[in-house]
């Protein structure tokens, strides 16, 4: 039983001394990894932001659109460009035609000049049928304090029955 007793260590703490690199080693993955996440988490809620932000903006569109063309010939649509340069007077950004939750839609007439621009193409295309073009651009704030600003512009051709007025 002589091999059983116990005989003076010689370690000096290198199992310690090991274990704390490693403990060091692991904790700064761990921090690296969980800061590239948060910034995913960030890009990612911006993008979200962004994407219900410019669904808004095109159902606030199809929403004007629709409002201005259910007034029949009352609709601002037929407004010949010198009307909405007299509306507009001081507005270098065209005629605002629409506020709506923090959305505003700006009408510019796109005719220069004293002839109504020819329509575009269409299956059933009618000649000499001149067509008031309009360009409308609707405008959102978004983000964490309205920061970011999101603009769609949609091109608009109404016909027009005789030359330079609607319906």
């Amino acid at each position: 039983m002589a091999y059983l007793t116990q005989r003076p260590s010689a370690q000096q703490g290198v199992v310690l001394i090991t274990a704390l690199i490693m403990v060091i080693a692991v904790t700064g993955i761990a921090v690296t990894l969980m800061s590239s996440s948060s910034v995913d988490i960030k890009i990612t809620n911006a993008a979200q932001e962004r994407e219900v932000a410019e669904n808004e903006l095109i159902g606030e569109v199809q929403r004007m659109i629709s409002g201005e063309a259910n007034k029949g010939a009352g609709n601002q649509f037929f407004l010949t460009p010198e009307e909405v340069t007299a509306i507009s007077a001081g507005d270098t950004n065209g005629m605002v035609i629409a506020n709506n939750n923090d959305m505003q839609s700006k009408m510019i007439n796109l005719n220069k000049g004293a002839m109504n621009l020819e329509c575009p193409r269409r299956f059933n295309f009618t000649a000499g049928i001149s067509c008031n073009m309009m360009q409308v651009a609707t405008t959102i704030d978004y983000g964490s304090k309205s920061k970011h600003q999101l603009t769609i512009v949609t091109g608009i051709a109404q016909e027009m029955a005789n030359a330079g007025k609607g319906i």
